[in-house]
């Protein structure tokens, strides 16, 4: 049993893929070809904002963000510690200050309690992480950032195609940023990432930053990076765009099959889904009691399965200046201990889902 499967989803569409592929080939506008244009305007269009501005992955994506709103040395941006790496590391790369609050123990989503407890006069951003593809709480994030002039950005890295009441992640606040990874809901053959907003300037000052900074040839008003998405991966996003929607269905309903199949057993809980929200399900992702067992009993089967952030980032040697030590976001702590993600792909059959459901069960 794999723990995603791409090749189902490539066999459904690969001669589609390999047409758009000769179609970069045969024109050769292998950077900011016509395809990245096409990108940007379908998934704007599926997130219902006005702008997207793809990019080279989803850390530079969140990159671009903090430089589109001028953090730098002694800002703060509040974000969480459970998460990749990426999230706090494109902050400290800024010289700002990562401040971490506690995460929410049945969505493993930023805590909004914990928000106004740490916000200084230097916050200069909330950056929450819609983890395990749900939305955080962005409807009081959102409040509680507009109460004190603060702008937010979502990393919605494994939540693109989710929705929090009604509304697209990634079009939930001011700047959206989501990956492009393979193994994400909706993946290239490489890195690849982009930027939703529906501030006109925001997006002209990031268009320009994923150009070096530039606003026409030979005029670099700004200091940027290489941050463009290649059209080869932007052509292939075209025909995966394409089947995403019914991806978000299937993912939905075998998130729901493990939710039937997993209640009651003993040791372990099923991820909870917050009221509102609608989740892709990037990976589905328990709590056990004793990880440990858990782990070598779905081994012992064939089963793969994968404890994500092990070690939560307030106890990473590359934040070790911050001062953080053991106990200081108990939460996170605990389900960083605990929590498990198991197969999870669109095309995972109930028949493999049974499976995983019976090796927890030890029949």
């Amino acid at each position: 049993m794999q723990f995603i499967d791409l090749s189902a989803q490539q066999k459904r569409i690969r001669v589609k893929i390999e047409g758009r592929i000769k179609k970069v080939l045969d024109h050769g506008q292998y950077i900011m070809g016509p395809e990245i244009k096409e990108l940007e305007e379908k998934l704007a269009a599926y997130v219902r904002v006005r702008h997207c501005i793809s990019c080279s992955s989803g850390t530079d994506a969140l990159l671009m963000a903090l430089m589109a709103l001028d953090i730098g040395p002694e800002d703060e941006v509040i974000t969480v510690p459970y998460t990749w790496i990426s999230t706090a590391e494109v902050i400290v790369l800024l010289h700002a200050r990562p401040v971490f609050v506690d995460i929410q123990p049945d969505t493993f989503n930023m805590d909004p309690e914990k928000i106004e407890t740490v916000i200084t006069p230097k916050t200069r951003a909330i950056m929450p992480v819609s983890i395990y593809g749900q939305c955080a709480d962005m409807t009081r994030i959102n409040a509680i950032a507009q109460k004190h002039n603060i702008p937010v950005i979502e990393d919605g890295a494994q939540s693109f195609g989710a929705t929090h009441h009604g509304k697209a992640s990634c079009g939930l606040s001011a700047i959206g940023c989501t990956s492009f990874f393979p193994s994400k809901p909706l993946g290239c053959y490489g890195d690849g990432g982009a930027m939703f907003t529906n501030d006109d300037a925001l997006a002209d000052k990031m268009q320009q930053i994923r150009v070096h900074g530039q606003k026409v040839k030979h005029q670099h008003p700004l200091v940027g990076i290489n941050g463009r998405l290649d059209t080869l991966q932007a052509a292939i996003l075209l025909e995966k765009v394409e089947i995403f929607p019914e991806e978000c269905r299937l993912r939905w309903e075998v998130g729901q099959r493990y939710n039937r199949l997993l209640s009651g057993i003993s040791g372990i809980t099923a991820p909870v889904i917050a009221e509102g929200n609608n989740s892709v399900y990037a990976q589905y992702t328990l709590v056990a009691d004793d990880r440990g067992k858990v782990e070598n009993g779905l081994k012992a089967q064939g089963i793969p399965s994968v404890a994500y952030y092990a070690v939560p980032l307030h106890l990473q040697g590359a934040f070790a200046d911050l001062g953080h030590k053991p106990g200081d976001f108990p939460v996170a702590e605990q389900v960083a201990s605990q929590c498990l993600s198991l197969p999870m792909h669109p095309y995972l059959t109930g028949e493999d889902q049974t499976r995983v459901a019976e090796a927890l069960t030890g029949r």
